[in-house]
């Protein structure tokens, strides 16, 4: 058994490389001895299973980690993909989409499994309006969806009663086909879905007279979709399976909800936080005094206020905003109370007559540490 070589010298990359070089490094290394470049070349076939474990160990912190303090004898050299074990070529496409993009797990856009393929219906796409308290709560919304559904007379399958499929006479069964090319590099062959069979490997021999063969048909779905508590403006619910049918009962779509929410009339949004702005009536600003304060929740709570109570002061209400989205962050964001006194636009004469007596009062004029502080908190303003 040939000794392993060292990953990085593997991948032609120095110890302190990057992920995106180690990336870099592979992609390179992946295309030249991808084995649709290189049809039965087993020296090719090797080198394109070695860059994919060392790629495997490299990229994977934790793994690199290990191998760099303990070599191919370390925690990681038992199991998938690690430290001297010995990966499958299907291991090896399935990491495809990671270097190269997109659901496509082999060379220039084949699926890396090499046999018959199963199609994927389309995602939808809803857009949804939910007000602040269907977000602080979550909620569950149905939805009329017209979509993509399995042809009820063939049972998706495309083909009428009785009906058997044949084996496709351009790939005989194997759902792809394969172009050799002249380049500069020699001959080049590359391999792409069966346009005959659609990556199948069959033929429908008797269609369906409803669907036509492919197995799906238009129509309708009520859809229940639970959107969880503590979403936001411009985030994306993803509902796995619930788009359109696939032909030939292939894999359903996804749907995908875009959150929109509503302006609310009580609290103004801030990520997690909510604040909600306090109008203080000056008496119980000057003397003090117990306030109700709402809640997103539909409660109040009672806040006790203390006398000489400024303009601008600022409360904050621990774990009574919104919560965070699932797998998001944790705990609840705070209510943030802003506060505001008011001021009568109109007074009566006996009003009139009490505040210019308080006019008189130099407690009523304010203090010079006070006027300081409103000095300064225009100019951090304007500044």
């Amino acid at each position: 058994m040939a000794q392993k070589r060292d990953y990085y010298e593997v991948l032609g990359v120095d110890k302190n490389a990057t992920e995106d070089q180690i990336k870099k490094a592979y992609r390179t290394i992946a295309i030249k001895y991808h084995p649709d470049r290189n049809p039965g070349n087993k020296e090719a076939e090797e080198k394109f299973k070695e860059a994919a474990e060392a790629y495997d160990v490299l990229h994977d912190p934790q793994k690199r980690q290990q191998y760099d303090q303990f070599g191919f004898n370390g925690p990681g050299a038992s199991g998938f993909g690690g430290f001297g074990t010995s990966m499958n070529m299907d291991d090896i496409f399935s990491m495809f989409g990671d270097i190269f993009g997109g659901r496509a797990g082999g060379f220039g856009g084949f699926s890396g499994s090499r046999g018959p393929q199963k199609h994927r219906g389309s995602d939808l796409r809803l857009k949804v309006r939910l007000s602040l308290e269907e977000i602080a709560h979550g909620v569950t919304k149905k939805f009329k969806v017209r979509k993509d559904i399995t042809c009820s007379h063939c049972h998706g399958s495309g083909a009428e009663a009785g009906s058997t499929n044949e084996q496709c006479p351009t790939c005989h069964g194997s759902g792809v086909i394969t172009h050799t090319t002249q380049s500069i590099f020699g001959m080049m062959q590359t391999q792409g879905v069966c346009p005959t069979c659609g990556g199948e490997g069959t033929v429908i021999k008797n269609k369906c007279h409803e669907c036509g063969g492919s197995g799906i048909v238009k129509g309708e779905e009520v859809v229940e979709i639970k959107i969880p508590a503590g979403v936001a403006e411009g985030m994306i619910v993803n509902v796995p399976g619930k788009g359109n049918a696939g032909r030939h009962k292939g894999i359903n779509g996804d749907i995908q909800v875009f959150i929109e929410e509503e302006e609310n009339e009580t609290f103004i949004r801030d990520n997690n936080d909510l604040i909600y702005n306090l109008l203080l009536d000056f008496p119980t600003a000057a003397l003090g005094g117990e306030v109700e304060i709402p809640t997103i929740e539909g409660n109040k709570l009672k806040v006790k206020m203390e006398p000489g109570t400024q303009p601008g002061k600022t409360m904050r209400l621990r774990g009574k905003g919104l919560p965070a989205v699932q797998g998001y962050g944790r705990g609840n964001g705070d209510l943030v109370v802003n506060v505001s006194v008011y001021i009568p636009k109109t007074l009566n004469k006996d009003e009139k007559t009490a505040i210019e007596q308080f006019r008189q009062s130099d407690n009523f004029k304010g203090d010079a540490a006070t006027k300081r502080s409103i000095f300064q908190k225009f100019r951090n303003y304007f500044n």
